[in-house]
């Protein structure tokens, strides 16, 4: 029943800086804290990927491929989840969405988000040469 929407998309060139944000509505109380969220993307002919992750801890993880570029943070305080991306590379045009999820485990590399079951609408993020 919770509402995402994601903000903050748009046409940067290699290089470039954007940041995406996720506002979050109509959650029960506090509730907004127990949930893992994760950062989404989807490049045109490649199935849905998992860009990064928090969990309710604040514990993150991020895909190999945006490691030391982009960074994920959340303000339960205002019900939103950020993604800083720096850096950005042609390779990362894509649909970038927001999930709400409600597991959480921890990995090597950090706590990972699953049985995602809130979506966002999407934002476009387009990085050209």
């Amino acid at each position: 029943q919770m509402q995402l929407v994601e903000s903050g998309g748009g046409s940067v060139k290699s290089g470039g800086s954007l940041r995406l944000s996720c506002a979050a509505s109509n959650y029960i109380g506090s509730t907004y804290s127990w949930y893992c969220m994760g950062w989404f993307r989807q490049i045109q002919g490649k199935e849905r990927e998992g860009v990064a992750f928090i969990d309710s801890a604040g514990i993150t993880s991020h895909a190999e491929s945006v490691k030391d570029r982009f960074t994920i943070s959340r303000d339960n305080e205002k019900a939103t989840l950020y993604l800083e991306m720096t850096s950005l590379k042609p390779e990362d045009t894509a649909m970038y969405y927001c999930a709400a999820c409600a597991t959480e485990r921890t990995s090597g590399s950090g706590s990972t988000c699953s049985d995602c079951s809130d979506w966002g609408q999407g934002t476009q993020v387009t990085v050209s040469s």
